[in-house]
């Protein structure tokens, strides 16, 4: 017997759900982020892991292990997707992320924005319990 042919398709796929995200550009596929911007991530990552190497080897391997657990631990605590973003305090200050200046300290924070769709708490639950794929929320309009 064979089996009724079916359409494959994704409920709220990546990127690809027009109604839900809006319609995505070619451009952001092709190019990537600023070459400034990859060169100051990719000399953080260095600069992380040099940070790591020396940790290992003056206090011995198991800190860096347990720094790596702290992280992943202060990294899940999470509101639940809605009107409030989750800051993420404690792995900011764990970090020391909560020093750094940023653009959003001087510009403006780009979620407070009046173009910023309003989140979907539903498909925002919907994707952290793995039901539904695809951002938790659409950028701008």
């Amino acid at each position: 017997m064979e089996s009724p042919k079916k359409i494959a398709h994704e409920i709220g796929g990546v990127k690809r759900d027009a109604l839900r995200f809006g319609l995505n550009g070619v451009k952001s596929d092709i190019v990537g982020s600023h070459p400034l911007e990859s060169s100051y991530e990719s000399e953080k990552r260095s600069h992380e892991a040099m940070k790591r190497t020396i940790i290992g080897h003056t206090y011995g391997t198991a800190l860096p292990l347990k720094m790596d657990m702290d992280r992943q631990i202060l990294s899940r605590f999470q509101r639940p997707a809605g009107p409030i973003p989750s800051s993420m305090l404690g792995l900011e200050v764990y970090t020391g992320a909560i020093d750094d200046f940023g653009f959003e300290d001087y510009l403006n924070d780009p979620r407070d924005s009046e173009t910023v769709r309003p989140v979907d708490f539903h498909h925002g639950m919907e994707v952290r319990l793995g039901m539904s794929k695809g951002p938790v929320a659409p950028s701008f309009i």
